[in-house]
């Protein structure tokens, strides 16, 4: 089993867009049920399904699948929980970690977020000068819990 330890940041200003490329994320939920959530992801030509316990502290298990792209595609038109979740990702290098910054779309547009993992949940690390507030945990953040709840309707 894999272990993810991820904390998650609220974005501030714009000095993160001159910083890495972005890359469309399709994904959406066959379970959004916080004891177990699966994801169905397509990013560029590579597809993968993701399996999670529910987290402790900031840490839960996490499993990892290929898939072929088009049985994603049709996972994420025909069975997945709607809407499915667009963002834009970037991957950006800072002081020997790598933050993933995403920009949703949609429903979800405006919102921009900013994700580190950790080795340790107690891994001591510096934050870019465009990382503002934690949300790791409010729920409110949780991708697969945009789908009930979007950006734009809190």
């Amino acid at each position: 089993m894999g272990i993810e330890i991820e904390r998650k940041f609220l974005v501030r200003g714009d000095g993160w867009l001159k910083e890495g490329e972005p890359v469309l994320l399709r994904q959406g939920y066959l379970s959004s049920h916080p004891e177990r959530v699966v994801r169905v992801r397509i990013e560029g030509d590579r597809a993968v399904m993701t399996i999670k316990s529910k987290a402790v502290g900031v840490s839960r298990g996490e499993w990892e699948y290929p898939l072929p792209v088009p049985d994603a595609a049709e996972f994420l038109e025909r069975l997945c929980e709607q809407p499915i979740i667009e963002k834009y990702r970037r991957r950006i290098p800072h002081s020997g970690f790598v933050w993933e910054v995403d920009e949703f779309l949609g429903v979800n547009a405006g919102l921009v977020v900013a994700e580190i993992e950790l080795p340790a949940e107690d891994t001591v690390f510096d934050k870019p000068e465009w990382v503002g507030d934690e949300v790791t945990h409010d729920k409110r953040y949780l991708n697969s819990n945009l789908i009930a709840h979007p950006y734009s309707a809190w």
